[in-house]
């Protein structure tokens, strides 16, 4: 708090010297008053060309996230994004350190199925073989979020989710220095620091962001602390190009409270039987990107980046049921389980925009190439000690021992026609080819294995948008996707299982159409159908050799995933009294149905092999609906907000129940925010809200894994309060 207390004091001095005139001034200084800008005027979706990329014809979105009405210190997903249709997310706990999220049938376990990146540059942490997103950066340092569907496949490469790219602030172009602050406290000993500073002098303009946050969790046994840098240094070395060096650091150490049985959690969703459960992930991300204009017509973006880092877990695994205490045969605890993932990454892309004239026709080709080599040396199941700290010392060999190399090479083209003012149509290509090589050893160092492979993925699309108006639009998009197979699926778990030789990358197509637009200030809207075909999924089949059975890890089936996504935000002042000034009440809504279903295949379960033809895609509600109002005048705004997720299912074979709370249902469940903020003084914002305001006892995800296993509550009633000052 001293190191938070000087910090007020030094903004506080800098900003007192910065308003004074000096003596030696010859011309008089006048500090003149900051001028706000209200209004919702900004689009939902992204414009038709922006920053070498196309977005014409696709499902697209963007928002702002807004600290009057989201939780931004603890990166509070459902409010954050609640103003995107679709959105699944996973609420493991209240730390914010993890971002879950998934789309259109796919898991969000660490937004695994999505293209994740920032400022136009992947985070996740090996993306063609183990393509968790680790890395995850403070809400408070993002200027904006982009979300582009399934047809992102074809300009920025694989997974079925879709790209989401977290645009980061910048230094004010108007200032030498500026500096932000905000301190946040909240229930359970939360406490949240974010600190910034950045301007422009001459042809350099900088950024660094700074954010700790630390707590003693929801539930006993999961205290976490997180710290995140975000530093951005641009040099514009000409009028017609810059060159900017950024870097990210993201270090967390969270302890793993551990899942619980139906019958646990229905007694106390609070209590845990874990207290030696540790994870802790250290991610790097430098980046270099280099944009030059050749002319008005012709431009150019280069981006180079590298990802290391390692993930790093010290658990005592097992079912809830089983407790984790002495062993009266030793007379201390058990030895818990090491996991450790290390890597290394390099990616260059290059994108060109180009603007030409066919006759009649306007022309804009975007083009591009990516090129990667990663690397992941995973060890885990090693024997650990018997402490209860967070110690990643060995007591015995690792069960897995085994390097991922993942060489990657695409090239994609597609061009906007601007057949007519109203009409255009976009075709695009990519060409990807992906060289894998697995090698190393598993049970405790006794059984070699190895995977090579090449594949080639050819991939088309096509978009096409209409004009209604100056203001609204139709829009469609039909484009193929892919996701390659994970290191996980190619990795024996023992020696008696077996890898399918013909195991084929999963395959499918996604297709949209939607219409979307606005009405002045009074209603922005956006409502589509979406068709999404994921082929060749992959899984484990119970076989047997003589009298002894195996798993069979192969592609076990097909499925489809059909609905609709709406949003629609309405200005109800705007209807009374025709004129917006600065006072509003608004309202939103952001509904999607999702029909995720198996059309054929099967999976094991046990001893024997069950259908899953007709089954519900493990993981996906049918409904997620979030609406809420929003109240806003001259520096005081404040939201409410109601969050529905319909019951699922946490595996393809649509178990109901177990007794050991491994599989079952996952039920519907409803919660309601409250956030408040108050900006006075021109340089102050107060903040403040309620999470699950009803303390609606709950639980989004059961899980076989880490951080489980089994059932992973949300966190009940918390609260907060925030000061912030920018100067």
């Amino acid at each position: 708090m001293k190191k938070t207390m000087i910090l007020f004091v030094c903004l506080g001095l800098y900003a007192r010297a910065m308003a004074q005139r000096s003596a030696h001034d010859t011309l008089e200084a006048r500090t003149l008053q900051p001028i706000i800008i209200k209004g919702t005027s900004q689009k939902t979706y992204l414009p038709d060309v922006q920053d070498a990329s196309i977005f014409a014809g696709k499902k697209t979105n963007q928002v702002r996230p807004d600290e009057g009405q989201a939780n931004l210190a603890q990166n509070l997903s459902r409010m954050i994004f609640a103003k995107i249709p679709g959105l699944n997310v996973w609420e493991m706990d209240g730390a914010g350190t993890q971002l879950n999220i998934g789309t259109r049938g796919t898991d969000a376990h660490r937004s695994i199925e999505m293209n994740m990146r920032q400022n136009g540059y992947n985070t996740n942490s090996d993306l063609f073989g183990y393509p968790e997103n680790h890395y995850t950066v403070p809400m408070q340092a993002v200027k904006q979020v982009q979300l582009i569907r399934g047809s992102a496949a074809l300009q920025f490469g694989s997974q079925f989710g879709g790209m989401m790219n977290f645009v980061m602030k910048e230094g004010d172009s108007t200032r030498t220095i500026s500096a932000e602050t905000e301190q946040t406290v909240g229930s359970n000993n939360f406490y949240n620091a974010y600190m910034a500073v950045g301007g422009t002098a001459g042809k350099i303009n900088y950024y660094v962001g700074y954010d700790n946050r630390h707590g003693d969790g929801w539930r006993p046994n999961a205290a976490f602390n997180y710290q995140s840098l975000y530093a951005s240094v641009g040099y514009q070395f000409s009028k017609q190009g810059n060159l900017t060096f950024q870097f990210s650091q993201m270090d967390y150490r969270q302890q793993i409270a551990g899942g619980l049985t139906d019958a646990q959690f229905n007694q106390n969703p609070r209590q845990s039987f874990r207290a030696r459960n540790f994870f802790r992930p250290v991610i790097n991300i430098p980046a270099l990107i280099f944009r030059y204009r050749f002319s008005p017509r012709t431009s150019v973006k280069l981006t180079a980046n590298g990802i290391w880092g390692e993930r790093s877990s010290v658990q005592f695994i097992n079912t809830p049921n089983v407790m984790d205490t002495i062993n009266t045969t030793t007379g201390s605890y058990n030895p818990r389980q090491v996991d450790r993932d290390f890597y290394n990454g390099f990616v260059m892309e290059g994108r060109l925009i180009h603007r030409a004239a066919i006759g009649a026709v306007a022309s804009t080709l975007a083009a591009g190439f990516r090129y990667s080599d990663e690397v992941t040396q995973r060890r885990q199941k090693g024997k650990g000690t018997t402490g209860s700290d967070y110690d990643m010392t060995l007591a015995g060999p690792y069960g897995i021992d085994i390097t991922f190399h993942t060489v990657n090479y695409a090239v994609f083209a597609e061009n906007l026609f601007q057949v007519s003012r109203r009409l255009s149509v976009t075709p695009g290509i990519r060409y990807e080819v992906i060289q894998s090589d697995l090698s190393g050893v598993i049970n405790k160092a006794t059984f070699p294995v190895s995977y090579k492979s090449t594949r080639t993925f050819p991939l088309l699309g096509i978009g096409v948008q209409y004009a209604v108006s100056d203001h609204s639009q139709w829009y469609g998009n039909v484009s193929q996707a892919y996701r390659p197979f994970l290191y996980a699926n190619i990795t024996p778990a023992d020696q008696l299982g077996i890898i399918d030789p013909n195991l084929k990358d999963s395959r499918g197509y996604d297709i949209d159409v939607g219409y979307r637009g606005q009405i002045s200030d009074l209603l922005h809207f956006d409502v589509n159908g979406f068709y999404l075909y994921y082929g060749n999924r992959i899984g484990n089949l119970t076989k047997t050799n003589g009298a002894s059975s195996y798993l069979f890890t192969t592609n076990i089936g097909n499925a489809v995933v059909k609905g609709i996504e709406a949003y629609a935000d309405l200005s109800w002042l705007k209807v009374i009294n025709g004129a917006i000034r600065d006072t509003d009440l608004r309202t939103f809504m952001s509904l999607a149905y999702t029909h995720a279903r198996y059309v054929d295949g099967q999976l094991s379960n046990g001893t024997d092999n069950l259908s899953l033809a007709g089954n519900v895609v493990e993981g996906v509600p049918d409904w997620v609906n979030r609406m809420g109002m929003v109240f806003t005048h001259k520096g005081f705004s404040t939201t409410f907000q109601a969050s529905y997720t319909s019951l699922k299912y946490n595996d393809a074979n649509n178990t109901r129940f177990s007794a050991n709370g491994v599989v079952g249902v996952v039920p519907a469940y409803t919660v309601y925010d409250w956030a408040i903020s108050y900006r006075f003084l021109n340089q102050y914002h107060l903040s403040a809200g309620i999470n699950n305001l009803t303390n609606a006892m709950y639980f989004s995800r059961r899980i076989n894994m880490y951080p489980g296993p089994d059932i992973l509550p949300a966190d009940g009633r918390t609260c907060y309060i925030s000061l912030g000052v920018k100067i």
